[in-house]
This record gives C-alpha cells, sequence and structure tokens, in this order.
C-alpha cells in the first residue's frame, strides 16, 4: 500500500509558478512510476506528465512541454511538478499518482494504469 499527499496548490496570477510536491509513504515508493493528473471543473481528468521508476525517464501532456517540469527525490519519497509560466487554463484539481507495479499494457497516459491517488490540490491561475 501507498499512500499519497499533494501539497504546494494556491491561487496565482497568469505567468506565475507554484511547485507541487507529493509525499509517498508505505512500501518503497521509489519503486514506482509517478505522474500527475488534474481535472477541471467540468472536464474529464486528464494526464500531466509522468515519471519512470528506475531511470527518471519523464513524459509531458502537449500543452505544459516547456513550461511544466516534473521531477523526483527518492530519498525524500517525494516527487515534484514545478510549474510555470502558469496559464488560466491551468486552473484544475492537479493528483499525484503511482503507478502498479504489475505490468500493463495501458498507455502511460491512461488513469486506469495507476493503482494510488492522492486527494487532490487545488490550483487556481488568475487571468
Amino acid at each position: 500500500q501507498v499512500q499519497l499527499v499533494e501539497s504546494g496548490g494556491g491561487l496565482v496570477q497568469a505567468g506565475g509558478s507554484l511547485r507541487l510536491s507529493c509525499a509517498a509513504s508505505g512500501r518503497t515508493s521509489s519503486r514506482y512510476g509517478m505522474a500527475w493528473f488534474r481535472q477541471a471543473p467540468g472536464k474529464e481528468r486528464e494526464f500531466v506528465a509522468r515519471i519512470s521508476a528506475n531511470y527518471g525517464n519523464t513524459a509531458y501532456l502537449d500543452s505544459v512541454k516547456g513550461r511544466f517540469s516534473i521531477s523526483r527525490d527518492n530519498a525524500k519519497n517525494t516527487v515534484y511538478l514545478q510549474m510555470n509560466s502558469l496559464k488560466p487554463e491551468d486552473t484544475a484539481i492537479y493528483y499525484c499518482a503511482a503507478d502498479s507495479l504489475a505490468p500493463s499494457s495501458r498507455k502511460i497516459n491512461d488513469q486506469l494504469r495507476y493503482e494510488y491517488w492522492g486527494q487532490g490540490t487545488q490550483v487556481t491561475v488568475s487571468s
């Protein structure tokens, strides 16, 4: 079992920055691929970014490439999402998720691939 707790959300003006954190506890979290998803009001939850367990390979939603950066500190069991040049359309609840350890045929942007989820943190970008 893995428990995930997000923090770092808040209200920021367009063009500003925020850094989200996801603290993991329980089973050795460094073994898990980790991802960030977001859900805006009235919209489906969407993939934002992922970092692999072993080599730190990363992947991003096209609309956040060059602005967002995902990283992990395995010593602290924490995953980060650095968000720069924020836009009003980035407003959403951001969720941290941990991949299943079992092999999966689902794509990395498929939320059904992920076994553990945090409670979410609100990010609001004002224009």
